[in-house]
């Protein structure tokens, strides 16, 4: 099978799966409980697997791939991503979700702090995919949400990275679902005035937005635009100041390292995904990685 593209553009397929969803309000929740009356009709999924992955760049996908072995080093020492050219690449968090919300046979993987009631988020090795098991180390697949910043900051970038780092801005991390890094002191404005451009990661920017706004309420002079697209691209973006501020989801290559600085502003688990009407509830990481290397192409495969 040939690598596919699933693009944010393919309006017919994406509103289909819409609809379809739609019409099966209800169902099983992340967790797997259930969702009340009108709930989809659980199936098992059988066949070909259907291999939902990230771009090139995302910091998600950088992350998923390390953290479950799918990525290793060749005779060189270079690191070679070994996800099965059959997978879907999927350019956004929200593509990603819609896609295997529309598709029984899908599997997936976003930012915990992302998952919404259209999937169902499965238990790896044993522990569910929560905020609270991210901060006991008891869910292991996670990783940094960095900013990405270089020397010069604008007075107004520099008061917005004070806020998301004090009491208050990690309090606004909590209440979206992420792990705050610090305690932080409370955040007291400055009277910045200006524009602050970010850009990056689709997965941190859903709690960049919510930071933004809770910062713009107590400085109306300042506006802040929020631009997604991968951590790669805004670590560029950061390094040849086209924006002020690059979103990273991932650690900073090495190569990146000289012209910006990476701050941790939250930890993020990864959810690996499923349809919401799937049986399925939980894997072990060696079966996520054997779906994700195309060892195990099947799901009757995977489930033996």
């Amino acid at each position: 099978m040939k690598k596919r593209l699933v693009m944010a553009a393919a309006g017919v397929v994406l509103a289909l799966g819409i609809f379809g969803l739609a019409g099966c309000a209800g169902g099983q929740d992340a967790s797997g409980g259930s969702a009340g009356e009108g709930a989809a009709a659980a199936t098992m999924p059988s066949g070909e697997v259907s291999v939902y992955s990230r771009e090139d760049g995302s910091g998600t996908r950088g992350a998923f791939v390390e953290l479950f072995g799918i990525e290793e080093k060749d005779a060189s020492g270079e690191k070679v991503d070994l996800t099965t050219p059959a997978a879907a690449i999927t350019n956004s968090t929200s593509v990603m979700m819609t896609s295997v919300a529309g598709d029984e046979n899908g599997i997936g993987y976003i930012s915990l702090g992302s998952l919404g009631d259209t999937v169902k988020a499965l238990t790896i090795d044993g522990a569910e995919p929560t905020a609270a098991n991210v901060k006991s180390g008891e869910y292991k697949i996670a990783r940094p949400f960095n900013i990405v910043t270089k020397d010069g900051l604008s007075d107004a970038a520099q008061d917005f990275v004070t806020f998301i780092m004090s009491a208050d801005g990690q309090k606004v991390v909590e209440d979206n679902g992420y792990i705050p890094v610090t305690e932080g002191e409370a955040y007291a404005p400055a009277g910045a005035t200006g524009k602050v451009v970010l850009a990056g990661s689709s997965s941190i920017a859903p709690v960049m937005e919510k930071l933004a706004e809770a910062y713009q309420a107590l400085n109306p002079d300042v506006s802040i635009e929020v631009n997604q697209s991968d951590s790669t691209t805004g670590v560029q973006m950061a390094t040849e100041g086209t924006c002020d501020i690059g979103m990273a989801s991932r650690e900073l290559k090495d190569s990146e390292k000289s012209a910006v600085e990476a701050t941790v502003i939250a930890q993020d688990g990864i959810a690996v995904i499923v349809n919401k009407a799937a049986t399925v509830d939980a894997l072990t990481s060696d079966q996520v990685k054997g779906i994700f290397t195309g060892e195990l192409a099947t799901w009757e495969e995977v489930l033996a």
